[in-house]
């Protein structure tokens, strides 16, 4: 498990498994690497697949200074990992802070990306709940200091879109909050505020997502709600794009229903790989609903 050395100096924990062309995988705040198992088990047997802790989560560095912490910084992330494995390109797989940074790798390395799967992204980009978003990220990073990761586990990882998970695999859930529980709570705190909390909006990037070509799923759980309309405004944006959407599943769906994501991912990486994964003709425009000449 090889440690890599950011463009920043900053020191990346890195497992990979598998060969082939190439995964990379990219957690969500509440998870780390770990909880990528089910895809790596699967997709090794054809890809080789990679993931890393990102920085603030131990073995990775935990920086001191906010300034190391970014949305920008994230996505640079995968490009240096991929540049200290010799990796020109590869598929992108992210799941929530992780499907953030991986839509904004495609924005400023589209060269660099396959394709990619952009999983439960949407938290705080709806317009009207930016100010909520950014203020509940902010306490939850005091929590995190005040209490703790093994304590404020137990109820950050009971938040309404991870209840899903818990209803259909209580042992799948104690797992995640076991693991979250071990997380640095200083690097929680700090991913929280310089990540997270200061991430632009999605609508805000939409001539950027309109211009970019990289071939993208887009996928989301029926019961994570803050994720659906941003999962729509993004397929109608990206021009290469379809969404799935995945029933009676809440935000962690690699975990919660690992076949079906599988499916779909497998599925997908099949098209982009016999170029069948296409912008969206213009002729299945919605104006085109009632042809009439």
């Amino acid at each position: 498990m090889p440690i890599i050395t950011t463009s920043d100096q900053v020191e990346l924990f890195v497992e990979e498994a598998g060969s082939g062309e190439a995964i990379v995988f990219v957690h969500e705040f509440g998870g780390d690497m770990r909880s990528w198992e089910p895809q790596v088990r699967y997709f090794s047997r054809r890809y080789r697949c990679i993931t890393f802790n990102a920085r603030g989560y131990p073995p990775s560095a935990v920086p001191d200074n906010i300034d190391a912490y970014s949305q920008r910084r994230a996505a640079e992330d995968i490009r240096d990992v991929l540049d200290s494995l010799g990796i020109d390109k590869a598929h992108i797989v992210g799941l929530s802070m992780g499907g953030f940074a991986t839509v904004h790798f495609g924005l400023i390395a589209p060269q660099r990306a396959l394709s990619l799967v952009v999983a439960g992204a949407g938290y705080g980009a709806e317009k009207e709940h930016e100010d909520y978003f950014r203020d509940v990220s902010l306490e939850v990073a005091a929590q995190f200091e005040k209490q703790g990761a093994e304590q404020f586990s137990k109820t950050y990882s009971l938040a309404a879109s991870r209840i899903p998970f818990l209803q259909k695999d209580p042992r799948g859930w104690q797992e995640f909050q076991d693991y979250l529980s071990q997380h640095s709570a200083f690097g929680s705190a700090m991913t929280m505020r310089g990540v997270q909390a200061r991430r632009p909006s999605l609508y805000d990037l939409e001539a950027e997502l309109k211009a970019m070509p990289v071939p993208t799923l887009i996928v989301v759980g029926d019961e994570d709600d803050h994720c659906l309309q941003p999962g729509i405004f993004m397929k109608r944006a990206i021009p290469a794009s379809g969404l799935a959407v995945m029933p009676k599943a809440g935000h962690t769906l690699n975990l919660e229903d690992p076949a079906l994501f599988n499916q779909l991912v497998a599925e997908f990486l099949a098209s982009v790989a016999q170029n069948a994964w296409l912008p969206r003709d213009p002729r299945s425009q919605p104006s085109q609903i009632m042809k009439t000449s």
